[in-house]
């Protein structure tokens, strides 16, 4: 994919006058605890299961009632509806609950439920609209969302947990050095590592990237889900990963549910490069160019010193020459609109993994996936190399992503 960035700034898709950023980092967190972000969350819960379970009981009146089972089969129906309803819940707690082999089912029939009841309430939702316009009877609504939802999630499975597609960029840069003409990056993002992720799937992954002889390898956070204890094992397969320039990380929102700091000084025992709101200058000749980082952007919530700055992350570095930016979330483009980005790059939506929560992303993230001028930059939001929850995708699948700098004419 080769892309122009027009140097009409009218027609950019996002305005980069400074009310609007001044509006969007009024929403932005400011340095708080985690334990005030955690009774925030669990403040809202009881609405959240609420609403979970008026739509399980809306697709229960659907299915089972309208399919015209009895008795002994009614019951059974719903109570496997309730069962995996609060398998939900369950699932999350499970690691602090229960131990081995029932933690790791809990999560599993989790993580199924999750992804599958998206799919089921949507063909249930389309399905209701038909019923406008056609006579469909209770059993025949029941067997036609079967036959949509079953290979949807066959193909969800196979999409996931197939290789990541290779996304190609070419990215003009007017300040590109002519030594660093046909510089490369490969992103990786999101790839969620869990004590289930297959080790041969890492191998062959950082296989992949390492075959593409980049520059630099940039993983834009969510790098794992778990502790350092459970993961160090897989995650030690990132040591192999190969770059002219070196491998850099970023935070993302899943590293500080883990330890966010003891993760970055793993990464910094394996020789990854943590970039901590800093950068680095990376010289050839008379020519540099600029890679930072910055932490996730509600890093502050968590670690007080671990809110997300840009201004650090820029702090001493040389002007006039390309800036690339690594940050987790593309909303964190608006803080960095005066600091004379070039490129970010960032994940954090994984393109909305499965359909259609891509247009309720789209309500927190100002860009769910490809390349969109923000605040006066440009923000490529990869869809994600791994996976979150279902181990399913629908719609969006996974990617690699390799950025080629050039310069533009």
């Amino acid at each position: 994919m080769s892309y122009n960035p027009p140097s009409d700034p009218s027609l950019s898709l996002e305005s980069s006058d400074s009310e609007s950023v001044r509006r969007h980092r009024a929403r932005r967190p400011t340095t708080a605890s985690r334990s005030r972000f955690v009774r925030r969350v669990l403040s809202r819960m009881p609405i959240a299961l609420l609403l979970i379970g008026s739509l399980h009981y809306y697709v229960g009146t659907r299915l089972i009632g309208r399919a015209g089972l009895h008795g002994a089969e009614w019951w059974a129906a719903w109570l496997a509806l309730w069962l995996l309803l609060a398998s939900v819940p369950l699932g999350f707690l499970a690691s602090r609950l229960f131990l081995g082999p029932l933690a790791r089912g809990l999560r599993a029939v989790a993580n199924f439920w999750v992804g599958s009841f998206g799919l089921l309430l949507t063909a249930v939702v389309l399905t209701d609209v038909a019923r406008m316009f056609l006579p469909l009877s209770g059993s025949t609504q029941a067997a036609v969302v079967l036959a949509l939802v079953c290979p949807a999630i066959a193909l969800g499975y196979r999409t996931a947990s197939g290789p990541a597609k290779l996304e190609r960029l070419r990215f003009p840069i007017s300040t590109l050095g002519a030594a660093f003409e046909g510089f490369r990056i490969v992103q990786l993002s999101d790839l969620h590592v869990t004590e289930s992720t297959r080790e041969a799937a890492l191998d062959r992954l950082v296989e992949r990237v390492n075959a593409l002889k980049p520059d630099v390898v940039a993983i834009t956070g969510d790098l794992i889900d778990g502790d350092v204890a459970e993961l160090r094992s897989r995650v030690a397969r990132f040591a192999n990963l190969r770059a002219t320039e070196g491998v850099f990380f970023v935070t993302g929102n899943h590293e500080y549910y883990h330890g966010a700091p003891a993760w970055e000084a793993e990464l910094r025992r394996l020789g990854i490069i943590v970039l901590h709101n800093e950068h680095r200058v990376i010289a050839r000749g008379t020519d540099a160019l600029v890679v930072a980082g910055i932490t996730d952007f509600h890093g502050g919530y968590f670690h007080p010193t671990h809110q997300s700055r840009p201004d650090l992350a820029f702090a001493g570095a040389p002007l006039g020459v390309p800036r690339v930016l690594l940050a987790h979330q593309p909303r964190s483009a608006a803080d960095a609109a005066t600091h004379h980005v070039d490129l970010q790059l960032s994940g954090h939506t994984h393109g909305g993994q499965i359909f259609p929560f891509m247009f309720f992303v789209r309500l927190q993230q100002p860009v769910v996936s490809g390349l969109r001028k923000l605040f006066g930059i440009w923000v490529y939001t990869s869809r994600g190399t791994g996976y979150w929850g279902p181990p399913m995708r629908v719609g969006p699948s996974p990617e690699i992503t390799e950025v080629e700098l050039v310069r533009a004419a």
